[in-house]
């Protein structure tokens, strides 16, 4: 068999991906207990309020200065994939809409034409710490879909497909598929002026558990795609014939089968994949477009009507101590139905 493994690269704080991903952002902060204002229950003298990046005590506060977080901003021209395993995140945005969603469940979020949003990490648990542990995909979208209208989609836990699986040895193996397929299971449908929702382009994007001493033996996939693992969270494994610590990205060839073994103890990755979108990208902030002019557009409509404007009492909205939910643009709300 040969040997899959082109690259093996160091992973921080934004992971490096490939056509047709523009980055990965990866959080995982130790929140100690909530104030009862939904913010930590800590002092936060000095951090960079506003601009906290420094992993001071095992968390950060981002742009968030009362509850962590992203507090309102815009984007236009590519998708988010929100992939929260621990931890909440409270969304508003500027047609309305509203959730609160985490602990398992994916946010899927077409910018297209323009919105704007903000991501609050709300700490509801006042008697304990509020771990978060969460992705965010940015994944771009064609010239023809850039400017479509923005919406969202949520996944929620209960509903993401998970295939349950042993090697010979009995260790066993998780495969969440959020996107994509494996073997005979299909994930979720994406939004359907995604790049994703093109059956050829070959989007998959998977958490991986793999229990220690279990191997597993990722399928070979269609030639010419961009293919890449991230070992975020584990000691270290075996892939094809090489060593690997945790925090380290590994980029494949898409069109052979990788074999991987966890050693001392589990190993947790995520896998992006897909066929190149192949157009030009012009990137800049919360914008990414075709041309440099299309950039430049893209700030003359958001300093002309803020996206639709800010609906809401607060840039870093909050929604209480309700439970997960989602309630849309046209006014359509759902919650995660608990499965017996």
């Amino acid at each position: 068999m040969s040997d899959s493994v082109i690259e093996i690269t160091s992973l921080d704080f934004h992971w490096p991906t490939a056509d047709p991903f523009l980055f990965c952002a990866f959080h995982q902060d130790n929140f100690p207990r909530g104030n009862g204002e939904l913010g930590p229950d800590a002092s936060l003298a000095g951090r960079n309020i506003g601009q906290d990046f420094t992993k001071q005590d095992g968390w950060r506060m981002y742009h968030g200065d009362r509850v962590p977080g992203f507090p309102g901003h815009p984007h236009r021209g590519f998708e988010t994939i929100t992939v929260v395993k621990k931890g909440l995140v409270d969304h508003a945005d500027s047609l309305g809409a509203a959730g609160r969603y985490g602990d398992g469940d994916v946010q899927w979020m077409t910018a297209g034409k323009g919105i704007q949003h903000s991501e609050m990490f709300p700490l509801l648990k006042k008697d304990t710490e509020n771990p978060l542990l969460l992705f965010q995909v940015w994944l771009n979208l064609p010239a023809a879909s850039k400017m479509v209208e923005p919406l969202f989609t949520m996944f929620w836990n209960e509903d993401i497909p998970v295939i349950s699986t042993e090697d010979a040895k009995g260790n066993k193996i998780s495969i969440e598929v959020i996107a994509g397929r494996l073997d005979d299971i299909s994930a979720l449908s994406p939004p359907p002026d995604s790049w994703a929702s093109e059956t050829e382009s070959h989007v998959a994007v998977w958490l991986i558990d793999i229990d220690t001493d279990a191997s597993w033996t990722l399928p070979a996939g269609a030639p010419g795609l961009n293919r890449m693992l991230y070992f975020y969270d584990g000691d270290s494994l075996f892939i094809g014939d090489k060593t690997v610590e945790a925090s380290h990205g590994i980029r494949l060839q898409s069109d052979l089968e990788t074999t991987i073994k966890a050693i001392d103890g589990k190993a947790r990755l995520l896998m992006l994949q897909g066929k190149p979108i192949g157009e030009p990208v012009a990137h800049y902030g919360p914008f990414v477009m075709n041309t440099r002019e299309e950039l430049q557009q893209a700030f003359i409509d958001y300093q002309r009507n803020q996206f639709g404007g800010w609906p809401w009492e607060r840039n870093d909205q909050v929604h209480g101590e309700r439970g997960r939910f989602a309630r849309y643009a046209d006014g359509r709300e759902e919650v995660p139905e608990k499965k017996s």
